[in-house]
């Protein structure tokens, strides 16, 4: 009993005790944290309930862009992407790389370098692979049949090895996808998710279909009948990638390997509606985060504010190959040295994240009470750059393009959701914002978020907040300065 009580009071004390767990790093492609273990009250979502009953669910967890190729440098490297040169996508014509200096810290060439074998199987969305190099890149059978990619990863789990695996298990689901539903009764129809059209399946995977009348629209959505119908494709998407989950899951336990393998579930960033991806709002930027550790006891919800650049640093952290007093891995890797005339990007020696490793099994951790948001990209044609730093209560945003009108992704801009109120005009209401005020926006934005927690009133020329947006200011140039932003400049010459 004596002993039982000792545990439960140091839960970090059980993880140190779990030498180099294998680790699966599985993330969605656009999900907010909706889901049950997250208060929804209808998505279904059982195997990532299961996850955060055994593991640790956080609350407060953060892209630190709302951009695809963006966001996943800054996962794989615990460095903003405005400081290791992912801007934006990496694809076609977009052609965003990260610096080949960032391979120095590099998530999966550091753990290679610690005796992991390595492997990545989905969709990956960064470059170059001099600094995104994995050992083994498995074939995904069907872009949105994430269920049946498990098979693929089964020999991973079953090499008779002592070397623990990592492998980064990354969906294209629930993004947007290609399809229409043409049965929708609107005029302007419903973006499918990567969904299979109405009535069919995906063979040997069973769909969970919403009602959309039932659905609870999200306060920075219009509760409109489009909406409403992309919300239940999206609902569906969501729910096929839980069982992905879950069969991975399945997976690990035949193959005698869960008990042994750290797991950590998050999204890129947050659902692919107009007022959340590629935005620097809550709705972009808030992720689901559940951590599932070797020996440590599961079933606690921790609300410190973490973003994604702590990732790299913490999975390095239980593969004991992290030095959390210089927040940098114990050995930097060497760099190729470039041809004359290559920029291979400046000289890294630290992440901008730290690790979070001691804050599983508890409910709150000191220090962790601010985060930064950076976005300059998506596609190519989208430069508008948006700097952003929150803490528990004030969230500032500075609108660096502000003159400029809010530029739209591609399938953003043609989503029925905003074309059925665009076509309204720009007075039509945009959940409690209205499309003009969307698109045309301040050089500042300061939120109370616990009073507003919606962002839908702007209190920066507000007289009574002036010295809270004042300070707010030089922490984020703070922030920018710390994280060696280029864009730190605009506040001197523009």
């Amino acid at each position: 009993m004596l002993l039982r009580s000792f545990l439960l009071l140091f839960p970090a004390f059980i993880a140190s005790a779990v030498a180099r767990p294998n680790i699966v790093l599985f993330v969605t492609d656009d999900q907010s944290p909706i889901a049950g273990c997250y208060g929804s009250p209808l998505i279904r979502t059982p195997h990532l309930d299961q996850l955060a009953k055994e593991g640790t669910r956080f609350t407060e967890v953060f892209a630190t862009t709302a951009s695809c190729s963006a966001s996943r440098s800054v996962i794989l490297t615990g460095l903003h992407n405005h400081a290791n040169g992912q801007y934006g996508h990496v694809h076609e014509y977009h052609k965003f790389e990260t610096f080949e200096s960032c391979s120095a810290l590099s998530l999966p060439l550091q753990l290679k370098s610690l005796g992991y074998r390595t492997a990545h199987i989905g969709k990956l969305h960064v470059a170059p692979e001099s600094v995104y190099g994995f050992e083994r890149w498995i074939a995904s059978r069907g872009p949105h049949k994430t269920p049946d990619w498990v098979e693929a990863c089964k020999p991973l789990f079953n090499e008779k090895t002592e070397q623990p695996f990592f492998l980064c298990f990354w969906t294209n689901d629930p993004h947007r996808g290609a399809e229409d539903d043409s049965t929708a009764p609107e005029e302007l129809k419903p973006n499918r998710f990567g969904n299979p059209a109405t009535g069919q399946t995906y063979p040997g995977i069973e769909e969970v279909t919403y009602d959309p009348a039932s659905l609870p629209v999200p306060d920075f959505l219009p509760d409109t009948p489009e909406c409403r119908r992309e919300l239940a494709q999206y609902y569906q998407s969501v729910t096929r990638t839980d069982k992905a989950l879950g069969a991975l899951v399945a997976a690990l336990k035949e193959a005698g390997q869960y008990e042994k393998t750290m797991i950590v579930f998050t999204a890129d960033h947050g659902m692919a509606f107009p007022g959340a991806k590629t935005t620097v709002y809550e709705a972009g930027l808030k992720v689901p985060f559940v951590v599932k550790m070797p020996g440590v006891n599961g079933g606690a919800v921790n609300d410190a504010m973490i973003s994604h650049a702590d990732i790299t640093p913490a999975l390095l952290d239980a593969a004991e190959g992290y030095d959390a007093g210089k927040r940098a891995p114990k050995t930097l890797l060497p760099v190729a040295k470039l041809g004359k005339g290559e920029n291979p990007g400046p000289k890294f020696q630290r992440y901008h994240g730290k690790s979070w490793l001691n804050l599983l099994g508890k409910e709150h951790g000191e220090g962790w009470d601010s985060v930064l948001a950076s976005h300059t990209f998506h596609e190519i044609q989208m430069y508008y750059p948006m700097r952003a730093i929150r803490d528990r209560q004030f969230k500032l945003i500075w609108n660096i393009a502000a003159p400029l009108p809010y530029p739209f992704a591609s399938d953003l801009w043609a989503a029925s959701t905003w074309q059925a109120q665009y076509k309204k005009g720009l007075d039509a209401p945009y959940g409690k914002r209205t499309v003009g005020s969307y698109i045309q926006r301040p050089v500042f934005e300061l939120f109370d978020l616990k009073a507003d927690p919606a962002e839908s009133k702007n209190l920066a020329d507000d007289p009574q907040h002036r010295a809270q947006l004042e300070a707010m200011k030089e922490r984020l140039k703070a922030g920018q300065k710390e994280t060696a932003d280029p864009w730190a400049l605009k506040w001197k010459y523009e």
